[in-house]
């Protein structure tokens, strides 16, 4: 299981790199495995819209399971990745890469404080099993 130190995490299995004030939000390589083969990705918030932390921003679907997607911070979307349409599996083959989901402004940079650490995120899966 990867998971990158220099992201934060949420207890839901999404995770978030921060760069200045943009944060690209995706969903984990546990979370990813744990689904099995995606299929689809739909319900995403358009450019513009403004997300709180905690909302739900989507729905993948695998072979396995449906599952909501959170928003790991509150801010503005300013992109939506236009690839995992037509090409979902994506989510699979490269989680951390071009399998990222949207890009945030983030409103409220504290909020990343909140997030978990990739030692907290890994002590949270080990727990789990």
């Amino acid at each position: 299981m990867q998971v990158p130190s220099e992201l934060r995490y949420t207890k839901e299995h999404e995770w978030i790199r921060l760069e200045g004030d943009v944060a690209t939000i995706g969903l984990t390589d546990h979370a990813q495995e744990s689904l099995g083969d995606i299929v689809y990705l739909g319900d995403l918030p358009e450019e513009g819209d403004d997300v709180e932390a905690e909302d739900v921003i989507g729905v993948v679907e695998s072979v396995k399971a449906t599952s909501d997607i959170y928003s790991p911070i509150s801010g503005k979307v300013i992109e939506v990745n236009p690839d995992l349409g037509e090409a979902p599996e994506t989510l699979n083959e490269d989680p951390y890469g071009e399998g990222w989901i949207l890009r945030i402004e983030v409103s409220d940079p504290e909020e990343v404080r909140q997030l978990l650490s990739a030692a907290d995120y890994r002590k949270l899966v080990e727990e789990s099993k």
